[in-house]
């Protein structure tokens, strides 16, 4: 019932895991923003849906940070309101550092990061006004630990841990909430689009994502625990161990990746 009534915002909604939240989502009476670049891709998602009157499409480009603020009002007016905002758009890597132009890396932080950070920052106002929201920022197991041919990648991730960590603090006197989702494993293309070293996309499917959990698992487990009002969650199967060795036993997490067919 926590979603029942409310205005959620999904950025990357037009595929993957943010395609299967809009179709749990649209289950639970609530009205639905879908948001990506993809105007098309999206309209389709939309017809999938449950109850399509209660949904609204906005285009958004999180690599444009400085067109976050009129976004943002747009989004507003489909509804007159925003009550959760799953930040979820973002693009992986498949790369070595060695091997990787530093455009790379820039875009990672400017679509992952900066794209992510701008669009929070836009809807603040709103959710101080209010005196309430929900932050909902998909992240990564890759913001908590690392992995080779990721490096950009887990670096914006990781950046978006303690960005959000002390939106959280510093906000938590105006009633807005913060959930970290940390999934490992998702079987999307997240792969296929991954970038390589010199920005292409890798189109190819890797053998741990095409056997990961199913997005629309994913999208229930994910949504529980926003229900549940956690600060993080890590979603995934034995990948997420990683977290806790990472924790109490480092360097023998660093020896279970490198042992790891990461790639």
């Amino acid at each position: 019932m926590y979603f029942k009534a409310k205005t959620i915002w999904v950025t990357g909604a037009s595929s993957g895991i943010g395609k299967a939240i809009a179709f749990e989502l649209s289950r639970q009476h609530c009205n639905l923003i879908l948001s990506s670049r993809n105007i098309e891709k999206l309209k389709h998602v939309k017809q999938q849906c449950s109850k399509t009157a209660n949904i609204k499409i906005v285009k958004i480009d999180l690599e444009d940070y400085k067109s976050a603020p009129s976004v943002v009002e747009e989004a507003v007016a489909c509804f007159g309101k925003i009550d959760l905002l799953i930040n979820n758009a973002g693009i992986s890597q498949r790369s070595l550092i060695a091997e990787t132009s530093i455009e790379v890396d820039k875009k990672l932080i400017d679509v992952n990061y900066i794209g992510t950070v701008a669009l929070t920052k836009a809807l603040l106002p709103y959710f101080v006004q209010q005196q309430s929201g929900h932050y909902v920022t998909v992240t990564s197991l890759m913001g908590k630990f690392g992995s080779p041919f990721r490096s950009g990648y887990c670096g914006a991730k990781h950046a978006l841990h303690g960005f959000f960590d002390v939106l959280r603090m510093e906000h938590e006197k105006d009633n807005i909430k913060v959930t970290m989702i940390c999934p490992g494993f998702v079987n999307t293309n997240v792969s296929r689009n991954a970038l390589i070293g010199d920005g292409t996309s890798l189109n190819e499917q890797d053998t741990a994502t095409e056997n990961g959990l199913s997005p629309e698992l994913f999208a229930k487990k994910m949504l529980k625990a926003v229900s549940k009002g956690k600060f993080e969650a890590y979603i995934g199967q034995k990948e997420v161990m990683g977290i806790f060795l990472k924790r109490f036993f480092p360097k023998l997490l660093h020896k279970v990746v490198l042992k790891s067919d990461v790639r």
